[in-house]
């Protein structure tokens, strides 16, 4: 358990239910839960709200929970994709913008700009999935300047228009509140910032209109109301933390990784949603896709947790002391940092129990091999494409969750050291409960389909020894 004992009086939010100053004093972040056979302990919920008010998480639900636009149905999974993005233009500046001559300054650079840039791949493919709903395709909330054929409204406008030779005039619009047309503006962040704009216009060439964020824009696409959708002076009212009197440069760091950690984790959970309800209509290309999408989330939650190599070791240590960070014994391994990340784990898990339904048969309650045999007749037939590419999805997501976790480890023993990541122990016993070698190491979650391609595996390479041909 990390267990943050901080004694200043921590800002809380309007909803707030009652609790003891112990437990409102007690900030934990705790390491993921196993989801082995067995029953296993729920985080202690002074541990939750105290992570959640560290990192203003409760402010920031409220933020995602909000439908500004009810009949626009990607806002709930877009908003929150928008808001980490949005933050990690915060980050930039916060890196840029920090005195220490030790800080791997060049390295942090490299890193929040791949960060930009895979972001901003993703939010082009959520952007991209509406236009396969046909009944919401036109819901989005634009601006379409197109229309006012170069005329520009008076009064803050942040609009600019040009002919391209041959071509009918251009007005691209650029929003007022978000921090990356100012980190364009400025000499530090100029190339950084310059390099997003233009991972924007390419990821946003199969969408029907683009960020307006800046961006060339030569398509004269309509521009997302980005103002409006995420409204980023209130999102930036959240950039210091309930414990930000705390003199480190670390501390910055900390919060504003787990802000868009957080951020990513909510978008997850829609698209977990949505996976689930394609399969219960038969729409699998869909769900497929949305499969796809998510391990690509978890990839991007690894690189995330990855920026916690490049803070300075003795800073984050001191910090660690500031903060009153300690981990304790296995009883208390059991808890996660967050409930969001122990929610979409145990849901990307629970996507196992939809195989029977995507191959139209039912569990044999005698443990016979219904679903293999369903699964191998699927791979060797090759007549429902859709269906193979929804279970290849399903089983990407998995090695995506267990290498996130495997590098969660790993990170942990660098940031603390391995007597610290190992519970203060300093010996560790083989068949020790190590949550997270449990999670990595757990046997496949779809033995099914695992049987399935060893004895398909097993087929072919008797078909190659006997000499057989088989179409």
């Amino acid at each position: 358990m990390v267990d943050f004992d901080c004694k200043a009086k921590m800002i809380s939010p309007p909803n707030l239910p009652d609790k003891s100053p112990r437990s409102l004093n007690k900030l934990q972040i705790l390491p993921p839960a196993t989801f082995c056979a067995g029953d296993i302990s729920p985080p202690s919920q002074s541990a939750c709200s105290a992570y959640e008010h560290y990192v203003r998480l409760p402010e920031l639900k409220s933020r995602w929970s909000s439908r500004e636009f009810p009949g626009w149905e990607n806002e709930p999974l877009l908003k929150p994709a928008l808001h980490a993005l949005e933050i990690t233009f915060r980050f930039i500046s916060i890196t840029l913008s920090d005195p220490r001559p030790y800080k791997n300054g060049r390295e942090w650079k490299r890193r929040l700009e791949s960060l930009a840039t895979n972001q901003v791949e993703i939010i082009a493919l959520i952007c991209e999935g509406e236009e396969r709903e046909p009944d919401t395709r036109w819901t989005t909330p634009i601006v379409d300047l197109r229309a006012s054929s170069g005329v520009l409204a008076r009064g803050g406008s942040s609009a600019e228009v040009w002919k391209v030779p041959g071509e009918a005039t251009i007005v691209n619009r650029t929003s007022e509140a978000s921090l990356l047309p100012r980190l364009a503006a400025w000499q530090k962040s100029e190339e950084i910032a310059s390099k997003i704009l233009h991972s924007i216009e390419c990821a946003m060439r199969r969408c029907l209109y683009t960020l307006g964020l800046g961006e060339p824009n030569l398509e004269g696409k309509p521009n997302l109301d980005y103002d409006a959708v995420c409204r980023p002076s209130e999102l930036h009212s959240l950039r210091k933390c309930t414990l930000d009197h705390i003199e480190n440069g670390e501390n910055q760091t900390l919060y504003t990784i787990h802000q868009i950690l957080e951020s990513w984790i909510q978008a997850s959970k829609q698209i977990l949603e949505r996976i689930t309800a394609k399969i219960d209509i038969e729409e699998y290309e869909k769900a497929s896709s949305y499969c796809w999408l998510l391990e690509r989330i978890w990839r991007l939650l690894e690189d995330i947790e990855n920026l916690h190599l490049l803070m300075d070791p003795d800073d984050f240590l001191r910090l660690k002391t500031q903060l009153k960070i300690n981990w304790s014994s296995d009883s208390d391994a059991f808890c996660l940092q967050s409930e969001g990340l122990n929610e979409i784990s145990k849901l990307s898990k629970d996507m196992k129990h939809r195989v029977p339904k995507i191959l139209g048969v039912e569990v044999d309650p005698m443990g016979g091999p219904v679903i293999q045999e369903a699964a191998m007749k699927l791979y060797r037939e090759k007549r429902s494409f859709d269906k193979i590419n929804l279970l290849q999805g399903m089983q990407s997501v998995e090695a995506a969750v267990k290498r996130f976790f495997f590098t969660y480890k790993q990170i942990l023993a660098i940031v603390m050291g391995t007597l610290e990541a190992n519970g203060n122990r300093a010996v560790v016993a083989s068949n020790s409960c190590d949550v997270l070698s449990q999670i990595f190491l757990e046997p496949t979650y779809y033995p099914s389909l695992d049987g399935a391609k060893t004895f398909l595996a097993d087929f072919w390479e008797h078909t190659a020894a006997s000499g057989g041909r088989h179409n």
